[in-house]
């Protein structure tokens, strides 16, 4: 019987977040800050993964996507429009309603689900993506576990996540949710996992981590890729072997 992994609790407080997810200026206005820094990764990760063309506008067409912890889709869009046939999960059913109505308003055809990834009908894909997910989950080891079940043979995997460090505690929770960058209530400093615990759990599903680097504020860009991990790191893993 698959591990429940869903923190009831944290499902409320980022569906309660749906109905403005898709506004620049609103409550997931740092994740529409971080989200194309994201995407250069994910996208150079594509690349070098497959061996393709960094000038191909299509790279993942005939591939299939998996983004857990998809919100209301601001990951699964851009997956969709880099080729690939793209299913969404997400804990709260709010936001993927908002997913839906939004990638339709779009013309994009993504497939989108509610609830525990275990849930999922039996299906592997290519590509698998949970970008600040891992720490909001009730059972991380179990998460990455349900990750890695999803992954196919070949496949890439990429997760992002804050690092559990004394200025990330400072930045991402204490000063982040005095100014309203992020909604009270959003982290839990203490479930942030260290590179070390996240590689960790990727080798105990079988995979192994193949790149990483920090994602961290940058004055003229809002975010950068490389330098410090202090605050935020992406990871790229593959099956072991």
């Amino acid at each position: 019987m698959s591990v429940a992994t869903i923190n009831p609790h944290e499902a409320a407080h980022f569906g309660a977040l749906a109905a403005d997810w898709w506004d620049p200026h609103g409550s997931s206005a740092m994740l529409h800050r971080l989200n194309p820094v994201r995407l250069s990764y994910i996208r150079a990760q594509i690349d070098a993964h497959w061996h393709g063309d960094a000038r191909e506008r299509q790279p993942l067409t005939g591939k299939r996507a998996l983004d857990v912890g998809c919100g209301a889709g601001l990951l699964a869009e851009p997956l969709a429009r880099l080729g690939a046939a793209v299913t969404g999960v997400d804990a709260a059913p709010e936001n993927i309603a908002a997913a839906r109505s939004h990638a339709a308003g779009q013309g994009l055809a993504i497939s989108y689900h509610a609830g525990e990834l275990a849930a999922l009908p039996p299906a592997t894909f290519d590509l698998v993506t949970s970008m600040e997910v891992v720490e909001h989950v009730a059972d991380p080891s179990a998460f990455v576990a349900e990750l890695a079940a999803r992954l196919a043979p070949g496949g890439l995997m990429i997760l992002s996540t804050p690092n559990r460090t004394a200025l990330s505690k400072l930045l991402l929770v204490e000063a982040a949710e005095r100014v309203g960058a992020v909604p009270r209530g959003t982290h839990d400093w203490d479930r942030f996992l260290k590179p070390e615990e996240l590689t960790d759990l990727l080798e105990g599903a079988g995979l192994e981590a193949i790149d990483r680097t920090g994602l961290s504020p940058s004055p003229a860009r809002g975010f950068k890729l490389g330098g410090s991990e202090a605050l935020n790191y992406l990871i790229a893993a593959r099956w072991r072997g």
